[in-house]
């Protein structure tokens, strides 16, 4: 073996040390293998730079935008939503939920694709349901791994039948690979739920506190909003009706806020003050009414607790803000300066003295540090963090900034993932095109594009990159073809192709091999067939399905990286919780190999 093939081994094992030694983070050791590489001359200059460019590259940094525009429009609440009424309240059940949606999902897309769409809805599941976002990331990019693994669309898959194509051989579709893939998804989702589950980490910065996220409904537990709720039913006959809700003088007369109301099954909220109240209105409205006053008006108190966070978060959710100690508006009214009106935002609580108030602060003047529990669009709280007279303490995540755009960012999330399943033109273009789409139509800004790419993905990927290249040119490749095909003269099929698939899972989870193992091991594995006599097919399936063996390291597959953030995952969560799976899984790619090619 060469000295380059050796210099590029000892570099491999020195990474994989260092990664799992957690002494340095993940995406400076992936740029010291760039700058190793490049350095010592394993690698041409564009040849260590190249993996900025590279289709996975651009992929990422496209599907990190298209999220974003999902995430602002609503579209990744309401999947959340879905998702959250099949899940019930178990936690064991709500990880099924996610990983049957990734690997339904990686059936027909790519799997960044799948994990684009699936992130943010599943990071509002774990603030909504108060479980650490580090429990539920990891099982959900498993289950698009191994969803990618029974469909032709995974990349790994694509390269091994491409490879078949090019030599003169039939090459592999959907249906070969959903027989042996499809078992290996319920394997996994089972593992999850028996086993893996306790082994993933609880880290609780990630669930209320990192990004800054926060759960609404803690928000309002604070400001004691449980017993200022109501639901209010206004009856036939009432003086109110036909009024609208300042000619009713609801807040004056009745101490009653209105909040929403639900009209002929559909819930109204933003409500302007010459909205006409009408007989039969079930109203959501906050304050500390008199029933004996609302009886005389015909409406009635309903004893069931309204439901405040189900209905109005999308366009309208709550955020706390306090008066800023410079403020213009010290020793005024929020009538005077017309708060509602100026911001189009309702302060439902004031919280002064370390109380709040629900009723009664309108006619008190402001103080410098006076908190406040205001509720309205999204849109209006980026308008009042402009604003030096405020200081803007916490928002929901999960509020939809252009909910108005979510059609149009459907359709563009709809049309752009056909386009890709098609494969008309490469995923890293079509996915571009979808996230300029999103921002020229207004689903989200250039800025708020920049904010959500995620950098560290971005960078263990481009660093990582040329170590792949580095193990073709420097010889070790042909050396490890050599060995696996004295091996394969000297034990059985059924062996040989469990070593073949246990070396491709290795290189997959060292030089993140989604795209790497697969082009350096394809051509070996089809002079192993030709040496062996062996189906080139069957070969080919057995690297295909070897790469997609990802559960080891972040590295092992993109979608690790993309969770790996944002669940605070470190290299060795990925170990602990995949080291078993990967056991388990090994054979049974093998059983599957011997009853559809006869291994």
């Amino acid at each position: 073996m060469p000295s380059s093939a050796w210099m590029t081994l000892i570099l491999i094992l020195v990474t994989t040390i260092l990664l799992v030694s957690n002494r340095f983070r993940a995406d400076l050791i992936s740029l010291l293998v760039l700058v190793t590489l490049g350095l010592s001359g394993l690698v041409t200059l564009n040849e260590a730079l190249v993996g900025f460019s590279s289709s996975a590259v651009i992929t990422l940094l496209a599907i990190s935008m298209m999220t974003e525009g999902l995430q602002q429009t609503g579209i990744s609440h309401w999947l959340g939503q879905q998702m959250k009424r099949l899940a019930g309240s178990g936690e064991a059940r709500l990880l099924a939920v996610i990983m049957l949606a990734g690997g339904s999902l990686s059936l027909f897309m790519n799997n960044i694709a799948a994990m684009g769409v699936l992130l943010p809805a599943t990071k509002g599941l774990s603030r909504q349901k108060q479980i650490p976002l580090s429990r539920l990331l990891m099982p959900l990019s498993f289950g698009v791994i191994a969803g990618g693994m029974a469909t032709i669309f995974t990349t790994s898959n694509l390269i091994v039948s491409d490879a078949l194509h090019e030599a003169g051989f039939a090459t592999l579709g959907m249906l070969d690979f959903f027989k042996i893939g499809f078992p290996l998804l319920i394997l996994t989702i089972l593992y999850i739920l028996i086993i893996g589950k306790k082994m993933l980490p609880a880290h609780e910065k990630d669930s209320l506190s990192a990004d800054p996220l926060y759960s609404q409904e803690n928000l309002l537990q604070a400001y004691h909003m449980a017993g200022s709720l109501w639901q209010i039913r206004v009856r036939f006959g009432s003086a109110l009706a036909g009024m609208s809700i300042r000619e009713g003088k609801w807040r004056t007369v009745l101490r009653l806020n209105i909040l929403g109301i639900t009209r002929d099954g559909n819930f109204l909220s933003a409500l302007d003050s010459n909205l006409i109240i009408c007989e039969g209105d079930l109203l959501l409205a906050q304050g500390e009414p008199s029933e004996e006053k609302l009886r005389d008006y015909g409406v009635e108190l309903l004893t069931e607790p309204p439901q405040i966070t189900e209905n109005i978060d999308l366009e309208n959710s709550f955020s706390e803000i306090i008066v800023a100690p410079r403020s213009e508006f010290i020793g005024k009214t929020l009538r005077e300066i017309h708060f509602r009106e100026r911001f189009n935002l309702t302060v439902m609580s004031l919280w002064r003295a370390g109380k709040p108030l629900h009723m009664g602060f309108a006619p008190l003047p402001l103080r410098a540090g006076d908190g406040m529990l205001v509720q309205g669009s999204p849109a209006s709280m980026q308008l009042l963090r402009q604003e030096r007279d405020f200081i803007v303490l916490e928002e929901d995540p999960n509020a939809a900034i252009h909910p108005k755009k979510a059609p149009i960012a459907a359709a563009i999330g709809l049309i752009t993932l056909i386009i890709a399943v098609w494969g008309i033109f490469p995923i890293a273009l079509v996915s571009m095109a979808g996230a300029v789409a999103m921002i020229l139509t207004g689903c989200m800004s250039m800025n708020n594009a920049y904010q959500a790419i995620e950098w560290k993905a971005i960078f263990l990927i481009a660093g990582m990159w040329p170590l792949g290249t580095a193990v073709q040119t420097s010889g070790l490749s042909d050396a490890i073809a050599s060995a696996l095909l004295n091996i394969s003269h000297s034990v059985s099929p059924l062996i040989f192709v469990a070593i073949l698939v246990f070396v491709t899972m290795a290189l997959t989870n060292i030089i993140a091999g989604q795209s790497a193992a697969p082009i350096v091991l394809a051509p070996i594995g089809l002079v192993v067939a030709k040496a062996t006599h062996s189906d080139p097919r069957m070969i080919l399936m057995a690297i295909g399905l070897g790469s997609s063996l990802a559960f080891l390291s972040p590295l092992g597959h993109p979608v690790n990286l993309l969770v790996m953030g944002a669940g605070g995952y470190a290299y060795k969560d990925f170990a602990r919780v995949g080291w078993l799976l990967t056991l388990i899984l090994i054979p049974a790619i093998l059983v599957g190999l011997h009853f559809l090619w006869g291994l």
